[in-house]
């Protein structure tokens, strides 16, 4: 129950941080060692499905595939099968001992022919029950922190290679657990709604008389308002992302073939500034609209052009099938040591029969080891498509 209040803790630390400035050493320091930015309902970015997840959480440009919902809904018009549905399962923070915190992930799409297609998904993030104190160490109630975005989505192809697509997601977050108050703080749940912008080019073409193909990919993901937990508190930023990638592929033979994948990946919000009370001493002011944030973030970081670099995570990915029916997949993710410091390797495999798929993920952290809290971190999907 203590690494579960502790984890709660972090939720409310990552919410509320922007105001938490103490001196000027002090800010100048965290600074100068990590300057990573800030959201709220961070869920929305954990990869949710194991064939990604096993790429190193690449994505955007992958073959179409049933969780093209969360990476580029664009992808669903290319589909062979007019019908599907996938449900992604992920225990989550293992490593940490804990066992009833997990993502569950539904996603399905429809084509209505063979340029049209609608889609939706539903993401529940649970945090398990969480013993809540007081500041003196006093009983304050149990409570269960949960999560969840509804989302919908169409594409349309607009030439035999190129595809767009649209979604519209609502988003709930109660991080407090329905305790209401807790500390003289009264709490309530948060929403808010957002958008998704998607485009994907794929086409095929010839190297050494093997079929091959390759695709590019665009996804600008959870461009919508901000939200707070309390009355009266100041609205922070959802995790509103771009992300951008490229993919090749070929058969090898009429049995094998493997495709690469990479994915760029950069959130679309205000970099923290370093601030000597409410003075900015370097960096922009974040306290500004959506729309301001998204353009704002290409140019605000206070270490300049350098440290907006370290902003953009990569991913690369490795996919390997056999007969189009058994796969084996590997990836890497990296992100700046000032950024938050993630650097994985993934590994997987996938079945597929029919109208039925299974995938399974295994991440591995390069960094911290057994003491990570992203190690032995598992993903499973199953799939049905249908004509």
């Amino acid at each position: 129950m203590i690494k579960k209040a502790f984890i709660f803790v972090l939720t409310l630390i990552t919410v509320y941080i922007a105001k938490a400035q103490n001196n000027d050493d002090d800010v100048l320091g965290r600074q100068e060692d990590l300057n990573a930015i800030l959201t709220t309902v961070p869920f929305l970015t954990i990869a949710p499905d194991s064939r990604s997840g096993a790429m190193g959480d690449a994505g955007v440009a992958n073959s179409p595939d049933l969780n093209s919902q969360h990476w580029n809904v664009a992808k669903y018009v290319f589909m062979e099968q007019k019908t599907g549905i996938g449900i992604s399962y992920t225990p989550w923070l293992k490593n940490l001992g804990v066992t009833d915190i997990n993502l569950l992930y539904l996603s399905g799409y429809y084509k209505f022919d063979e340029r049209q297609a609608i889609s939706a998904g539903l993401r529940y993030f649970n945090l398990g029950t969480i013993n809540y104190t007081t500041t003196t160490g006093e009983d304050a109630g149990t409570g269960r922190p949960n999560e969840f975005a509804f989302d919908v989505g169409y594409s349309r192809l607009f030439s035999e290679y190129f595809s767009m697509g649209l979604v519209f997601r609502f988003i709930y977050s109660d991080i407090a657990g329905g305790t209401g108050s807790l500390n003289n703080i009264v709490y309530s749940p948060g929403f808010s709604v957002a958008a998704d912008y998607g485009i994907f080019y794929q086409r095929p073409f010839e190297v050494s008389k093997k079929d091959a193909v390759w695709a590019f990919g665009l996804n600008i993901s959870n461009i919508g308002t901000k939200m707070s937990y309390s009355e009266g508190d100041k609205k922070e930023f959802i995790p509103t992302n771009l992300r951008l990638g490229g993919r090749f592929s070929i058969d090898l033979d009429e049995y094998n073939s493997i495709g690469v994948t990479l994915d760029l990946n950069k959130l679309l919000v205000p970099t923290p500034p370093v601030r000597s009370g409410d003075t900015i001493i370097a960096g922009k002011d974040d306290n500004v609209g959506t729309i301001k944030g998204m353009i704002q973030s290409f140019y605000d970081a206070p270490g300049g052009f350098e440290e907006e670099l370290q902003e953009i995570m990569y991913s690369v990915g490795l996919e390997y099938w056999y007969r189009n029916q058994f796969a084996i997949r590997a990836g890497y993710f990296h992100e700046a040591q000032k950024k938050g410091n993630r650097k994985y390797f993934t590994a997987g495999i996938g079945l597929k029969y029919n109208v039925f798929s299974l995938d399974f993920s295994y991440l591995i952290p390069a960094v911290g080891g057994r003491n990570n809290p992203l190690a032995n971190t598992m993903r499973f999907t199953l799939g049905f498509t249908f004509e």
